[in-house]
Parts: C-alpha cells; sequence; structure tokens
C-alpha cells in the first residue's frame, strides 16, 4: 500500500478565459507537481515529453469528497480513466473499490494489493477467458448480457467456486447534459431494464453471488442539477428491481458523471447540492436495501491531478502568428489536440511551465511535431513569451491522456509517466 501523501499548498495558474488551476505548487515562477520545479523534473524523468501526475492533488480531491459526501458512501476508482500501476495503487489505499474494464486493469488492481471483494470488472465485450480469470480472482464480474453471465456460471462450476456477479443495467433514461452518454436507448452497455427481472432469476436459479446493480447513465457532466436528477432515477429503478429479489445485495452502483472544466467558460462541478442528495439517498438505502450506495468516479479524481509537459524545439513565424514547435502532441494526448478533428477543437488550458510569473500576454499556438495539420496543442492562446527549451504544460491531462492516444502515429517516441 502507498504510504500517505504530503498535500503541499498549492499555487494558482490564472488563465484570460479557463478556469483557474489549484493544484499544483509553484516553485520559484515554475510549476512543480509534487513539489518538484518542472525544469527539475524534466532532468529527473530523463525526457520530454512527459505526464506528470501530483500525488498529494490526488489525495487532495479524495479528501475533499469524503468531506463534503455522506460516510456512508462507497467511493470507487474506475481505472480506465488512468491505469498507470502507481496511481492505481496510490488511490486503492484511499478509496473503497475499484473498478476495471480489462483483464490486464485486472492485474493491476490486485498486483497493487486490493482485497478481490474490492474489485468489480465491467465491460460489454469480455472473454470467456476474461471472465473465467475473473471468477478465479474473486472479483466482482459485471454481467452486460444473459451470456456473459452464463459464461461465469460455467466458470465457477468448472472451478468449483462461487462466482460473485452483478447486473450493470442500461436504463430507460440518460444523464442530461453529459459528455458522453453510457445508458437511455439502444446501447451496448449492459443489460435493458426491462429485461432485468428475467436475468436476475437467472441469477437466482444458478446459485451466483449477486453483489448488486450497476446503473451508469452518463460521465463528464458538469451540472449538479442533472447529476442529482439522474441519481435520483438511479436509485428509484435499482430499488424496484430488487424488491422482487428478496435477498441482500452487498451494494447499489449508481455510477458516475462527475465533470471536470476543460474549455473556457466552463466552471468547476458544485459538490454541494449532490452531497445533500446523496445523504438522503444513503439513508433511504440503508433502510430499503441494508446496503450502501457505490459511486464510481474516474476522471473527477485524477484528471485535475495531471500535468502533460512537453518541450519547445523551434520557435517560428507564418504570415504574422507565431508557433511553438514542440516534441509533443497528438500522438501523446489526443483529447487536447481535437480527438483528430473529429470534433470542434477548443483549447485545454496550456502554459509555459518555467515561466508562470511572466505575463501571459502573447499570442502564441503550440503545435507538435507531427506531419499533419491537426497536432495542435494550444491554438493561438496567450502564452508567456517562451523559445526554444522552454517547457509547455497541457493541465487536466491526468485522465485519458496517454492510454487514450494513438502512441504509434507516425512512429514517434512513447512519452513518460511519472507519479510525484
Amino acid at each position: 500500500m502507498s504510504s500517505p501523501a504530503k498535500i503541499l499548498p498549492a499555487g494558482t495558474v490564472k488563465f484570460a478565459q479557463h478556469a483557474a488551476v489549484t493544484a499544483f505548487p509553484i516553485v520559484a515562477g515554475e510549476l512543480a507537481p509534487g513539489g518538484v520545479p518542472v525544469s527539475r523534473l524534466a532532468e529527473r524523468v530523463g525526457r520530454t515529453p512527459f505526464y506528470a501526475y501530483d500525488r498529494g492533488a490526488i489525495a487532495a480531491r479524495v479528501a475533499a469528497l469524503r468531506a463534503a459526501l455522506p460516510p456512508a458512501l462507497h467511493l470507487h476508482y474506475a481505472i480506465k480513466a488512468n491505469p498507470m500501476p502507481a496511481v492505481v495503487q496510490h488511490l486503492a489505499a484511499i478509496t473503497d473499490g475499484l473498478d476495471v474494464a480489462s483483464a490486464q486493469e485486472m492485474a493491476v488492481a490486485l498486483g497493487a494489493g486490493v482485497a478481490p471483494g474490492r474489485v468489480s470488472f465491467a465491460g460489454p465485450g469480455k472473454s470467456a477467458s476474461e471472465i473465467r480469470r475473473a471468477v478465479a480472482a474473486g472479483i466482482t464480474v459485471t454481467v452486460e448480457s444473459p451470456l456473459q453471465l452464463e459464461q461465469a456460471v460455467e466458470a465457477g462450476a468448472a472451478m468449483g467456486v462461487q462466482p460473485r456477479v452483478a447486473v450493470r443495467v442500461n436504463p430507460a433514461f440518460e444523464l442530461k447534459s453529459s459528455g458522453m452518454k453510457m445508458g437511455g436507448g439502444p446501447k451496448p452497455f449492459g443489460i435493458d431494464e426491462a429485461r432485468v427481472p428475467e436475468v436476475l432469476d437467472r441469477v437466482r436459479e444458478s446459485g451466483v453471488h449477486l453483489s448488486g446493480l450497476h446503473i451508469f447513465a452518463g460521465s463528464q457532466n458538469l451540472r449538479a442539477e442533472s447529476i442529482i436528477e439522474a441519481q435520483l432515477k438511479t436509485y428509484e429503478l435499482g430499488l424496484s428491481l430488487l424488491r422482487g429479489w428478496a435477498r441482500p445485495v452487498d451494494w447499489l452502483n449508481l455510477g458516475g458523471g462527475f465533470g471536470v472544466p476543460y474549455f473556457p467558460g466552463e466552471a468547476e462541478l458544485d459538490l454541494g447540492p449532490i452531497a445533500a442528495n446523496l445523504s438522503g439517498l444513503c439513508e433511504r438505502a440503508s433502510a430499503d436495501l441494508g446496503a450502501p450506495l457505490v459511486i464510481e468516479l474516474g476522471r473527477y479524481l485524477v484528471a485535475h491531478a495531471g500535468v502533460y509537459v512537453c518541450r519547445v524545439v523551434d520557435r517560428k513565424e507564418s504570415c504574422g502568428q507565431v508557433f511553438l514547435v514542440t516534441d509533443g502532441g497528438l500522438h501523446h494526448h489526443l483529447s487536447a489536440s481535437g480527438n483528430f478533428g473529429q470534433v470542434l477543437r477548443k483549447n485545454y488550458p496550456v502554459a509555459v511551465a518555467n515561466r508562470l510569473d511572466e505575463p501571459a500576454d502573447e499570442v502564441q499556438s503550440v503545435v507538435g511535431p507531427l506531419c499533419t495539420p491537426l497536432d495542435i496543442l494550444a491554438d493561438r492562446m496567450k502564452l508567456a513569451h517562451a523559445v526554444p527549451g522552454d517547457l509547455i504544460a497541457v493541465f487536466q491531462s491526468g485522465a485519458y491522456g496517454l492510454t487514450a492516444s494513438p502512441t504509434a502515429f507516425l512512429s514517434h517516441p512513447a512519452p513518460a509517466e511519472v507519479l510525484v
């Protein structure tokens, strides 16, 4: 288990259009993840580009959630947001459970020393081999189809063990205003709520252990009222589906959906009303189910604590526009570049990491080394004057960064990762 993280005093990086970043210390005008000035951290890592994750910032976010949310609520981490083993081990020690979405993530979770009963395995395309491995490990298989349930039953029978399963429900409603909808209408995820009773009948008949229900309507939502509405509907749906079960369950997973501000004009999620709503739901769950509620968060726990750092290798002007050419780009950080042009591109918060004490008053674009016009990390942003050798920081990079990027594109080297 990881040792307690030292939470250092954080500085404030302000932007003209983005929400201020307050997760990292600032030392002598330099961004300092984990208290290490970024220029020195680059020397420690040995190269650029790299991702740096601040252990203290992660711990501070979890502590803030614990302080705001009801004590009875269980907090789980969705490893897919950032599966770096050191990050997972750190979060395993300060959360109540882990959710994995592949056999490799399962291995990372178990390798972090987490008890199998604290791990659940979700995903619509789990293979029979993966399900067998999960049953053998004793973790909860979140079944998303009748076939997955039968594969878990067969695996348990073959090994002489009782499988632990949860049933993922595809609700008829969706999470309004979410950046990514995971439920409501036709979806590859989960089992339509109308079919869940017959699946629960099969669970009872087969003799497997039902850990609970998993209902996840959507993610990346910055509107508290939408999250509250989804949580209320999720609880009522879960309660109605479990009324006919008439046996104890271990938990009811309400999903997550907590968003982070990536783009201009976005603000931090207001936890106050969400916490108040969850407090009431936890009281109800104690009486109605005799079991705790779970929220499962990924990006909300780690996005703010990560920064992608690359080095300026050239400064050039073209038709009056300044370009800072760096050694990092979309092959390492796809979402910051605009996902290969598939979405209307907006800038992430970006700064010259070793010049935070200088005015950010020069319009410059930060681009990568790839031979494509899509390799853009910052398009005409106001930054401190930068030259070759300076370090560029892309903030809000702790989730869905490295492992969600096409690192093999154009065969450039992969970036390093470090938890400090």
